[in-house]
């Protein structure tokens, strides 16, 4: 194994194994430090991730006379974390908002139609706000995963780990609450 210097040098110079060892060198402390920033490990996780693409993408501003590669590493995880609590609350205010303003339901909705719409905004809430921000922005908005990538800046791999988790939350959900539901052809999918 290489020195953290050897190792800057080399990732400085592009070389990829030099990421994955720094990754594996000091992946762990930095989803640690996630993880204590933001109590979610799903986002801890996202934030290791966008952390060390960060790193990568921004290889040249590493200077070992100014610190450890680790603590450049922690610096970048830090904003990141910020950045990601930052965006939640944005997220937060946005949906009171859009909470707050009153629903006129359409002349053909069946109360069996709003119940449904109902069942999938309350799910929708109980996921975290960027899984919840991704499906709603690949159903509702109709975006394509690159589409949601942009709009949100988080890397594709996030965006579709972010929609798989919250499909399969929303879907065992479902399944839990599916006595609740009947079987009713009108399901909460059909409301999505």
């Amino acid at each position: 194994m290489s020195s953290d210097d050897e190792l800057a040098e080399r990732l400085r110079a592009g070389d990829e194994a030099a990421l994955r060892i720094a990754y594996d060198r000091h992946g762990a402390a930095v989803l640690y430090l996630a993880q204590r920033l933001l109590n979610n490990r799903a986002d801890a996780e996202d934030v290791t991730q966008v952390t060390f693409v960060a790193a990568w993408t921004g290889r040249d501003g590493f200077d070992p006379d100014r610190g450890t590669m680790l603590s450049w590493l922690l610096g970048i995880a830090r904003r990141k974390a910020v950045d990601r609590l930052r965006a939640a609350t944005r997220e937060q205010r946005a949906a009171q908002t859009v909470q707050a303003q009153p629903v006129t339901p359409e002349a053909d909705e069946t109360p069996e139609r709003i119940v449904d719409r109902l069942v999938v905004a309350d799910e929708l809430g109980r996921l975290p706000a960027e899984q919840r921000r991704t499906l709603e922005l690949a159903f509702f908005d109709d975006l394509t995963h690159p589409q949601i990538a942009t709009v949100t800046g988080l890397p594709l791999g996030t965006v579709k780990s972010h929609i798989r988790r919250g499909m399969h939350n929303l879907r065992r959900r479902w399944e839990v609450d599916g006595a609740t539901l009947g079987s009713r052809s009108t399901g909460p999918t059909r409301a999505l």
